[in-house]
C-alpha cells in the first residue's frame, strides 16, 4: 500500500519507514506536492494533524498521515503547547524556545510536563487519529548535545538522562512519537 506522511523531516521519515511493514511505501509530502508549506492554523495538536493531513488528502486522493507535536507544562497552563515550535516568535530557533521556557519556569517548583504527539491518518477517506504521550520534567538547565527541539531541557520519567543525553535508538523506544507511530503502525498491520 502506497501512503503519504506529510512532512519533509527526514528524521521522521526514516523512523516511520522503519516501522511499517515493507508492503507499505511511504511518500513524503515533496514526493506527492513539492515544497509546500501546510499552514497550523489549530488551536490544538489534533487540528493541527488534522489540517496537514486533510491539506494532503483533498489534493492528492492519496491515504495519507500527518502528525503535530508540542511539549505541555503544568507550571506554565500547558504552555507552549501546540505553540512549541514557534514559542519564542514565529522566526526562532530551538535555543530561543529553550531559553524562553527556562526564564519562565525560573523558581518553579512543579516542573512536570509531558510530550505529546497526535497522528490524523486518513484511510480511503476516513481519519483515525493517534496519540503518544511521555510524562517527564523539566530541567533547570541543558544536558546533553543529541536530539532537536527541548529534548536538552526534557528528562522522562523514571530516567536520570534528558532526551539529548540518550540515543536516537533509546529515546525513539521511548518516545511520544515513537508511541504514537506505534498505534498506527498496529492499525495500519491490522487492515
Amino acid at each position: 500500500m502506497e501512503i503519504v506522511f506529510a512532512s519533509n523531516n527526514a528524521h521522521k521519515l526514516e523512523e516511520v519507514r522503519s516501522k511499517l511493514p515493507k508492503d507499505f511505501t511511504v511518500l513524503s509530502l515533496k514526493d506527492v506536492l513539492g515544497d509546500v508549506d501546510i499552514p497550523e492554523t489549530g488551536d490544538t495538536l489534533d487540528e493541527n494533524a488534522s489540517i496537514k493531513s486533510r491539506y494532503v488528502f483533498e489534493r492528492t486522493g492519496k491515504n495519507c498521515f500527518s502528525d503535530d507535536t508540542g511539549l505541555e507544562i503544568v507550571a506554565l497552563n500547558g504552555e507552549p503547547g501546540v505553540y512549541s515550535a514557534r514559542y519564542a516568535g514565529e522566526i526562532c530557533s530551538f535555543q530561543d524556545n529553550m531559553d524562553k521556557v527556562l526564564e519562565k519556569m525560573n523558581g518553579a517548583k512543579d516542573r512536570s510536563a509531558c510530550f505529546r504527539t497526535v497522528i490524523s491518518l486518513i484511510l480511503n477517506g476516513e481519519e483515525h487519529f493517534f496519540e503518544g504521550r511521555v510524562d517527564g520534567e523539566i530541567l533547570t538547565e541543558e544536558h546533553g548535545e543529541k536530539g532537536f527541539g527541548y529534548d536538552p531541557i526534557f528528562r522522562p520519567d523514571g530516567f536520570e538522562e534528558s532526551f539529548a543525553e540518550m540515543t536516537m535508538e533509546q529515546k525513539n523506544e521511548i518516545s511520544h512519537r515513537g508511541r504514537a507511530v506505534q498505534r498506527l503502525v498496529d492499525f495500519l498491520s491490522s487492515r
